[in-house]
């Protein structure tokens, strides 16, 4: 009897150290990617900004208000 408690618990520690990897794999490693971006780089609000102060400059009104005897 001690026999075969000696031996199943042989083939029990014997089967649990062999059930992984001899080799370590490591985890592949996600890549990460750079969000792009929405609506391009922005650069067209300074030509925006220019067009809008010139539109201003030349649609201004002849007919300014007086104030303290000045127009």
């Amino acid at each position: 009897m001690k026999k075969l408690i000696a031996t199943s618990i042989a083939l029990i520690s014997a089967t649990a150290a062999t059930a992984g990897s001899v080799i370590y794999t490591p985890p592949a490693v996600a890549a990460i990617e750079n969000p792009e971006r929405m609506g391009g780089s922005g650069a067209w609000i300074i030509p925006l900004i220019i067009a809008a102060v010139v539109i201003l400059a030349v649609t201004q009104s002849e007919d300014a208000p007086v104030v303290n005897g000045r127009r």
